[in-house]
């Protein structure tokens, strides 16, 4: 993996365990050191906007280390950090973190087009990482951080935290168990555009604010002069950077489509669908879509996106009844469906009470957390699939098992996308 700053490559090889398959089974995971009953694990969290903070909070007992390009961010989070107890080490630039040795994982929040490399080059350095959703901006870059963390042995937790919350996990288990007959349909509703010019116009560019390291938040996106309206949270409405609600809430519910349908390590077969997009091209992304997906069984996926016939959530549709859940909800028609108990042998899913508990759980026991890397990566596909199925205006056909778009070489090539100099995936 190149480098754009002399980091110490000798340390890194020292660190990676190697080796080279992905096992269908859970990998034999290689500790960065042993953790005794009693013993912290410590963390670096890159990334501390509005998600980053929020993690730092719940990893707060853990934080070492704290990096943020925005030294008005960073800041903020360093005297929060301070406030509960904890006194951090501050940096602007995540490869300075990566290289201290008694950090054992770090936490990445960062804008979408900045995911991939924290988490390949966190691996490399022997850390294991907790990284928010979507787990990549790219098919190729989430299939090569799946890869980083085999290669490496590192436990890799994609923050789809619903996955951790009770209401989801009984859902998913009455599908999979078939008290709803055999699935024929699951509709999964995202949220409006929210777009940063629904209330206001752009305004023109300008110098980026001193406090912000432009170049450094640009990244592997391409060069663009710096505008208030298209960095922090408004980076999910520009092709650049992000996906729009697609992979924002689309990661969400998609993700729970997935664990209900047993498609956690496969995906589609066809995505179709059509899309508005904003008609001056003030943002990227759509502000309303119908996308359809058709999976294995003869199962159609239906996301909407200011849909009325699809509410948000995940609504699994079978031959015995529907079951509707989102957060802090679960409905049934029939209603009954809900009082069902499971029987002695049906299937039980991962069971946690907490996303980030879950983390440090695994980080100690090398077990698999409930997000592992692979499931966020085959999650994340899907919601590029769709973007790139309305960005073109036609139907695609994925082939799961090669994770490749067949017939269709536009569409193949918007599965990767060049990083701008110096970044790069390539070894």
């Amino acid at each position: 993996m190149k480098r754009s700053t002399e980091l110490s490559r000798r340390r890194f090889l020292a660190r990676t365990a190697g080796t080279a398959a992905f096992l269908a089974a859970a990998p034999t995971f290689v500790p960065a050191r042993a953790f005794g009953a009693n013993d912290r694990v410590l963390t670096g969290h890159i990334g501390l906007g509005g998600q980053g903070r929020g993690n730092l909070r719940a990893l707060s007992d853990h934080a070492i280390a704290l990096c943020d390009v925005d030294s008005r961010h960073l800041q903020a989070a360093a005297k929060e950090a301070q406030d509960r107890g904890r006194e951090c080490e501050l940096f602007s630039d995540y490869r300075m973190l990566l290289e201290r040795d008694d950090i054992d994982a770090v936490v990445v929040s960062t804008p979408d087009h900045w995911h991939a490399l924290p988490v390949i080059h966190a691996c490399e350095a022997g850390k294991d990482v907790y990284c928010e959703k979507p787990l990549s901006l790219t098919i190729a870059e989430g299939r090569a951080m799946v890869e980083a963390a085999r290669k490496n042995n590192r436990i890799v937790q994609t923050g789809s935290q619903q996955r951790s919350a009770g209401n989801f996990r009984r859902a998913c288990e009455l599908v999979r168990n078939g008290y709803l007959g055999a699935i024929k349909e699951v509709h999964v509703g995202i949220a409006a555009s929210n777009h940063p010019f629904r209330n206001r116009e752009p305004i023109a560019d300008s110098d980026p604010p001193a406090e912000l390291n432009y170049d450094m938040w640009l990244g592997q996106a391409p060069w663009r002069p710096y505008n208030e309206l298209h960095v922090h949270y408004n980076f999910r409405f520009f092709w650049d950077y992000s996906g729009g609600q697609m992979t924002n809430w689309g990661a969400h519910h998609i993700d729970i489509a997935h664990w209900g349908l047993g498609m956690d390590e496969s995906g589609p077969l066809a995505i179709e669908g059509q899309a508005e997009f904003n008609a001056q091209g003030w943002h990227d992304v759509s502000e309303t879509c119908r996308i359809t997906y058709r999976y294995p069984n003869d199962v159609t996926l239906i996301v909407g996106q200011q849909q009325r016939d699809i509410g948000m959530g995940t609504k699994f549709i079978g031959e015995k009844g529907t079951l509707h859940v989102d957060r802090g909800k679960l409905s049934a028609d029939p209603a009954e469906i809900l009082e069902t108990e499971l029987a002695e042998d049906d299937v039980r899913l991962y069971e946690s009470g907490n996303h980030h508990g879950n983390f440090i759980d695994c980080v100690k026991s090398r077990e698999l957390p409930i997000c592992d890397v692979e499931i966020g990566h085959r999650t994340a596909t899907a919601c590029h699939l769709g973007n790139i199925a309305i960005r073109l205006g036609r139907a695609i056909r994925w082939n799961a098992a090669d994770e490749k778009i067949e017939g269709d070489d536009e569409a193949a090539a918007m599965c990767s996308r060049p990083m701008r100099a110096p970044w790069t995936l390539e070894g």
